[in-house]
């Protein structure tokens, strides 16, 4: 790395400025189905369909299921909004959700309730400081996860979701590749130990994947022994080393429903609870801690930008028509090679289809 290259090390001491969970007021039972009845009215009107992702709040994941839309992982958000016959997609969950949908659907209207809903891996990869990486490694395959702006996805070879990225990599391996993998280091680590594949690594991680802590998990584990324990593999690898289940955000959802076990200790995003819940609503769920003694919290595990999204502004979004996703055309076409060369492997080999496991 030269001088003036930012190493990916260098690039991940720098602090990412994490909002604070956003205070929604309390609405009460009136307003809340007041202002459903204004987005129904609306989605209606012009011809829009409401995709959501699991880590968002619960009414809009039931919103989103009234209407005819999608609760998904990002990647069958995006597919989602490519079959439907609706002119706009609404995209609740974070922006590069709603750019990935608009990459796979340039013709269509893409809007969220609120473009500065980002991700702690998305700011930890800015695109020039990667592309600079990557030119400095000209021999590498670049594989990015779907966790990233259309700027990065770009310069990629090929982009991953969680429930894809075993497969790819296995296969780029047998083939001999030496890769380069971004953002996220512990995902990144995790497939690497079952491929033993060459990898350079990005330096990122996710700011509530990254707070689960091993010892309190232990702790919880003895006080649940017939636990079974699900971990998103953007955890670190001391809960990853723990787990009975390591999977996308469908694939643990499937393991609350087809597993045996009465209870789960849960190792991602709370926001996933509301559907585990409806689908398996006598099983006992537990937030793995992510808290140490004297915290305020067991478990903190909600993204803030994910809390960006409501029903208020969602209103909002679609009465305006503000917030609409635009990626410039040249960058679009890049990003969405690596999407598409992604999407032909999982038909091919029959991976990752809807209710399978995804980002």
């Amino acid at each position: 790395m030269n001088e003036v290259t930012p190493s990916p090390a260098d690039i991940a001491k720098r602090p990412i400025v994490v909002p604070p969970h956003p205070e929604w007021p309390i609405l009460s039972p009136d307003e809340k189905e007041n202002l459903k009845a204004r987005i129904k009215a609306q989605l209606k009107a012009q011809n829009a369909v409401l995709v959501a992702h699991y880590y968002t709040d619960g009414d809009l994941q039931e919103l989103a299921e009234e209407t005819g839309g999608c609760v998904a992982d990002s990647l069958e958000m995006a597919r989602f909004g490519s079959v439907q016959e609706a002119k706009t997609l609404v995209v609740c969950g974070v922006r590069f959700m709603g750019e990935t949908a608009k990459i796979l659907n340039p013709e269509k209207r893409v809007l969220m309730p609120d473009l500065n809903a980002t991700c702690s891996l998305d700011e930890g990869c800015p695109a020039d400081e990667f592309r600079a990486f990557c030119d400095h490694h000209p021999d590498h395959t670049v594989v990015v996860y779907a966790n990233t702006s259309a700027e990065v996805k770009a310069r990629a070879d090929w982009v991953v979701t969680s429930g894809i990225a075993l497969p790819i990599i296995t296969h780029l391996a047998e083939q001999g590749e030496q890769i380069i993998w971004a953002p996220d280091k512990h995902l990144g680590h995790y497939v690497q130990r079952l491929t033993g594949a060459e990898m350079l690594f990005w330096q990122g991680s996710c700011v509530v994947h990254e707070e689960f802590k091993s010892v309190a998990l232990e702790r919880v584990r003895r006080l649940h022994p017939d636990a079974a324990v699900l971990v998103h593999p953007e955890s670190p690898a001391a809960i990853v080393d723990q787990a009975d289940v390591v999977g996308s955000t469908t694939a643990l959802i499937n393991a609350v429903t087809s597993m045996d076990n009465k209870e789960f200790i849960v190792a991602t995003d709370g926001g996933i609870f509301h559907k585990m819940k409806q689908l398996a609503p006598g099983k006992n769920l537990i937030e793995a801690p992510t808290q140490g003694e004297g915290a305020t919290c067991q478990s903190c595990a909600h993204c803030p930008w994910m809390g960006m999204n409501a029903l208020q502004n969602l209103a909002e979004v679609l009465e305006t028509g503000a917030n609409q996703i635009e990626i410039e055309p040249g960058i679009a076409e890049k990003a969405v090679l690596p999407i598409h060369r992604m999407l032909d492997f999982a038909k091919q080999h029959n991976i990752g289809m809807k209710n399978r496991g995804n980002a």
